[in-house]
């Protein structure tokens, strides 16, 4: 895996669409119109964890992924960070939870690779149409949790840089899973990017908790390169 979609997938947001030079591509006629992540709200009440993941990745060594949702007054803050060998990587969102979704008011990100990188900021009027990718990660599991996808769906985001990005999602189902921090019910949900079926994640989302990831697989060309699984798990404030 290059050195450049590694760093990116050490994020684990929805990392298909988020290769740090290119520009999104257009999704294929033959997906449904896809729709901005603040419609189709689902009904979740969410609540504040710190989840420690361990990722391997083919042909580097494994590491660590931590990612933490807090509560602030009325809004809600996402971060992710992860590092191996010569990539770090980390990112903030501080969203607000609305009847229609989520609604993106800052997105703080910073990326380097081998010794070089940048930050990259969204302020709340770059965000008015669509939310960054940590929310619009956190809105996806909502979804999937709230059932309002039962077939293949879209969702749309913005990327570190601004550029909206389309994926298609697609529920699997229940599924029971062995992680290294114990025994878990998840939800199964497949995405993909339109013109690149070559390449898929399957998320597992905890089903009563949104935004918590339980293990994420990358495939491409029919392999897992990737796998991210939780090994630690604190609940509540």
């Amino acid at each position: 895996m290059p050195l450049r979609r590694l760093l990116i997938a050490l994020l684990i947001c929805l990392p298909l669409a988020a290769a740090a030079a290119e520009a999104p591509a257009a999704p294929s006629p033959s997906y449904r119109k896809a729709e901005p992540a603040v419609e189709n709200a689902a009904r979740v009440v969410p609540q504040p964890f710190a989840a420690r993941y361990r990722l391997e990745v083919s042909g580097w060594p494994s590491t660590s992924v931590e990612h933490r949702l807090s509560r602030d007054g009325g809004s809600w803050h996402s971060e992710m960070s992860a590092a191996i060998a010569v990539a770090r990587g980390e990112e903030r969102s501080r969203f607000m939870i609305k009847d229609q979704g989520v609604r993106s008011l800052q997105y703080i990100s910073g990326y380097s690779l081998l010794g070089l990188g940048g930050d990259y900021r969204l302020a709340p009027d770059d965000l008015a149409v669509l939310p960054d990718r940590q929310a619009a990660l956190f809105e996806l599991s909502r979804r999937v949790i709230d059932g309002t996808c039962r077939d293949s769906c879209d969702i749309r985001y913005q990327n570190h840089r601004g550029r909206e990005e389309r994926m298609a999602y697609q529920v699997l189902g229940p599924e029971s899973l062995s992680l290294p921090a114990g025994e878990f019910e998840a939800l199964a949900v497949e995405v993909t990017e339109p013109d690149k079926p070559e390449r898929h994640l399957v998320f597992h989302f905890h089903p009563e908790v949104p935004g918590l990831m339980l293990a994420v697989e990358y495939h491409r060309d029919g392999e897992r390169r990737s796998r991210l699984s939780l090994s630690r798990l604190s609940l509540g404030e």
